[in-house]
């Protein structure tokens, strides 16, 4: 994997719980958490934007 330029998003306050996000060739997108910097989850950003608007509108079963 080729080194990954990381940014923490603007909605990560300056505490320890912030997340971050880097791209990489191909559209591939990968996100962490500062706590688990080893967990890295990877998607595409179609994917990702249905998953930020499934969340925005609160899309999910509560059960």
């Amino acid at each position: 994997m080729p080194t990954l330029d990381w940014q923490k998003s603007s909605y990560s306050g300056d505490g320890s719980n912030c997340v971050y996000v880097a791209a990489s060739p191909g559209a591939t997108i990968h996100l962490r958490e500062s706590d688990s910097p080893d967990v890295i989850l990877t998607t595409t950003a179609p994917r990702l934007h249905t998953l930020i608007c499934a969340l925005k509108e609160r899309k999910w079963d509560d059960a």
